[in-house]
């Protein structure tokens, strides 16, 4: 990560306070270190116990990166230690909200705190949740802007809510069909499909919180200076021109700030002895012949997925490596032994070709490994990142949030297929999950897919690129310190 550093004029004393979600404090973090690499100084703002579990920076930025635990608020519901939404099942995360609300007051304490130790930050840059942020920081002199980890496609479809005043959506079929604003320059099948629809509906309700989650990013998106995203033109839908479409819908700038993203395989992974037992396992699989399914820890996954999936991937006679996670709180379905997550004697039937593995998973090492052929995923935005990077063809197989748009995005670059899912309810079949892995991985006409992929790969693989747009980030943060928003004239900011 080799980059000019800022010039001491320039330097930039910048806090990040990041949603209570591990997806979203490990881009918060991989942003601490690009700006901590350009000579600035970074706070970082979570509680204690998620603190404690995020992955160590880098001894060489760690002088410049300051990890701040806040005192967690206690919230009727939520066990001792459920700070993050890896700790509670995902009914629950309308709780989790609660608890980020309990910290508007440590928050304030921290600010009046730097203030009196005249070390008062240059900008605070926060999450979609912390609508209450802005205000805090304003009485403090301090300026905000939000990061949004999602992709920026995801916010164009939310929308502002003054297009949303315009053009009301006031059923889920309403999200089923490209919103009036998105619909001249995005592609058309950029939408959401009947059962995700639900999802989008319901953002639009108040929670346990007492606030929708579609209110809060409004609040947020209004009373901050400009937006961030983790993203870049070139994993957007392609010809959206989103960039431009956001800043004309909020009326202040929309910054790519690149995927940032450094693959950093485990320095001990060439160690023999200390290598891990997948990776072991990969070195015996011939070349592109393994799929690696991963849907992370917080798919909301039933016992019926499960068990087609894995009959799924047993009818497709492929090799597979499933880093399997039972998510918190999975729900069952009749038919199905609760007590199993797995079709009985399913790794018996598949020893010979695959792997179920239930322990810690290298993620990064396993994508890059040259066994691995293609990506079985959830579409989460960081997981798709992840094997884009290393040029894999995706399975794709969506469920909750920015899911949807990602896979049909990813669908219209042509680096990938969805499984195919009744549109109504969102199940699936093991015969649907067999045909999209086979044509992936082993029909004739998959070249095309590894072939775009491979292509993707080169051009996010650009680091003079990546460094670009971090490099157009910092300039906003040094020139709009003092001053108030940039003006927005047809999508391009004043600078």
């Amino acid at each position: 990560m080799a980059m000019e550093e800022a010039t001491a004029g320039d330097r930039l004393d910048v806090v990040l306070f990041p949603w209570l979600a591990f997806g979203h404090m490990i881009p918060y973090l991989e942003l601490a270190k690009r700006l901590a690499a350009r000579g600035h100084t970074v706070t970082f703002l979570s509680t204690p116990r998620n603190i404690t579990r995020l992955p160590p920076v880098p001894p060489h930025l760690s002088p410049r990166v300051r990890l701040v635990a806040l005192p967690p608020a206690t919230v009727e519901g939520l066990h001792e230690g459920a700070e993050s939404t890896a700790d509670v099942p995902p009914e629950k995360n309308e709780l989790i909200k609660k608890a980020v609300d309990g910290l508007a007051a440590p928050f304030a304490a921290f600010l009046a705190g730097a203030a009196a130790g005249g070390r008062r930050p240059d900008w605070v840059v926060v999450d979609f949740c912390h609508n209450w942020a802005p205000a805090i920081a304003g009485e403090h002199g301090v300026p905000c802007a939000t990061f949004q980890i999602v992709p920026a496609s995801f916010i164009a479809f939310f929308g502002s809510r003054s297009a949303n005043a315009a053009h009301p959506r006031t059923s889920p079929e309403d999200f089923t069909v490209l919103p009036e604003w998105c619909a001249p320059s995005f592609p058309p099948g950029i939408t959401y499909r009947r059962h995700e629809a639900e999802w989008w509906f319901a953002t639009s309700k108040p929670n346990a919180s007492g606030v929708s989650d579609m209110d809060r990013m409004w609040e947020m998106m209004e009373s901050t200076r400009f937006a961030i995203y983790r993203s870049d033109d070139e994993v957007e839908p392609a010809g959206a021109g989103v960039f431009a479409l956001l800043s004309d819908l909020f009326h202040k700038p929309a910054i790519p700030a690149g995927i940032l993203l450094q693959p950093e395989l485990d320095s001990h992974h060439d160690d023999e002895p200390a290598r891990p037992e997948v990776l072991q396992w990969l070195d015996k699989q011939p070349s592109k012949s393994v799929i690696y399914v991963a849907l992370g820890s917080e798919a909301p996954l039933t016992a019926t997925n499960l068990h087609e999936l894995a009959l799924g991937l047993e009818l497709a006679g492929v090799r597979f490596l499933w880093a399997f996670r039972k998510p918190t709180g999975m729900s069952t379905a009749s038919g199905t032994d609760a007590g199993e997550p797995l079709p009985d004697g399913f790794e018996d039937r598949t020893r010979g070709h695959g792997l179920v593995w239930t322990g810690w998973v290298p993620q990064v090492a396993v994508l890059a490994h040259d066994a691995v052929g293609a990506f079985l995923t959830h579409c989460g935005w960081g997981s798709t990142i992840e094997g884009l990077v290393f040029g894999l063809p995706l399975v794709m197989l969506p469920f909750v949030v920015d899911q949807g748009l990602i896979a049909r995005t990813m669908a219209e670059r042509r680096v990938g297929v969805e499984v195919a899912r009744d549109d109504g309810d969102g199940s699936f079949g093991r015969d649907d999950v067999a045909a999209a892995v086979r044509r992936v991985m082993v029909e004739e006409g998959g070249k095309v897919f590894a072939t775009n992929a491979e292509r993707m790969k080169r051009v996010l693989g650009d680091q003079r690129r990546q460094d670009q747009y971090m490099e157009e980030l910092e300039g906003y943060l040094i020139r709009y310190k003092d001053t108030n928003t940039p003006t927005v004239r047809n999508g391009i900011s004043t600078r």
